[in-house]
């Protein structure tokens, strides 16, 4: 096995891996908070790692810097982290996975009027058609593996709604990519995404000084540390040097595995259900992927 295989296939454990550390912080303190707890952390991180890149940031640059950080981060994380919380982590890591090459279509489309083809049309169509799949056997709970509880359904949703504003945030910032240091750009992105995620849980949710001893006890600190070294700093720096050597296509077919590791994780550790049902809606969800991520 080459390096970078042997990279890739740690950046596809240790994403897969991500969902778990997300659902045992949620149940211990609030999700939003939890989630603005790692985008502070590792975006502080980040730009220290930047070193001297860290102000190479062109003043015209700013407005979008923030607002890409707003929907990347602050937005998406809002949903993710709440939508994780109260639905199946293997479900939520397909819908997240699965739709990203799909609304970036639709996102390229509207922002930068990229035509959508007959091949994208039909990406749509089958992702559109496995998530309806996987919604109405959450809503009907007799085609699933289990019926699951009353927010479950909402916790799918939000997790794609968030996707949603990912996708819009990643195609906006491609004006400003060639412009600044891939780090310094995603490490303001982050720090500025934890500080409106910080804002997010001030206004959703109630806080205690508990929660804060709760973040730095057991489970709950090893799982944001696996989120912030795992999930933001390793994974993030990994796919950036599998872009660079293997291009944007072949460093995102984590987006087929990583999944099957958090739906994995989820079963053997947590106990969720993973019936023929999920699985018909997920793998009408990777045809879909498939076909968008198709050159």
């Amino acid at each position: 096995m080459s390096r970078n295989a042997a990279y890739f296939a740690l950046m596809c454990l240790v994403w897969g891996l991500t969902w778990l550390p997300i659902k045992v912080g949620s149940q211990h303190v609030p999700p939003v908070f939890l989630a603005a707890s790692r985008f502070v952390i590792a975006g502080a991180l980040m730009l220290a790692w930047a070193g001297r890149d860290v102000l190479q940031v062109p003043g015209e640059a700013w407005p979008r810097v923030i607002m890409t950080a707003l929907l990347l981060n602050t937005g998406n994380y809002t949903l993710l982290f709440w939508g994780t919380a109260q639905a199946p982590t293997g479900l939520a890591a397909i819908v997240n996975f699965a739709t990203i090459p799909i609304f970036t279509i639709i996102a390229s489309r509207l922002i930068e009027g990229h035509a959508i083809g007959g091949r994208k049309l039909a990406a749509i169509g089958l992702g559109a058609v496995g998530l309806g799949f996987l919604f109405s056997t959450r809503a009907l709970g007799g085609l699933a593996a289990a019926k699951g509880g009353p927010l479950e359904l909402w916790g799918l949703a939000a997790v794609a709604t968030g996707t949603l504003l990912y996708c819009f945030g990643a195609v906006w910032s491609r004006p400003v990519m060639g412009r600044i240091p891939t780090l310094t750009l995603a490490g303001w992105q982050t720090l500025i995404g934890g500080f409106g995620l910080c804002l997010m849980s001030g206004l959703l949710e109630t806080v205690t000084p508990a929660h804060f001893s709760a973040l730095l006890s057991w489970p709950t600190l090893p799982a944001l540390a696996v989120l912030v070294v795992g999930g933001s700093l390793i994974g993030f720096t990994i796919y950036l040097r599998l872009v660079r050597d293997w291009g944007a296509f072949r460093a995102g077919l984590y987006a087929f595995i990583s999944p099957a590791v958090a739906v994995a994780a989820g079963v053997l550790a947590l106990g969720e259900p993973f019936g023929p049902a999920e699985a018909i809606g997920s793998l009408l969800m990777f045809g879909a992927a498939a076909i968008a991520l198709k050159r």
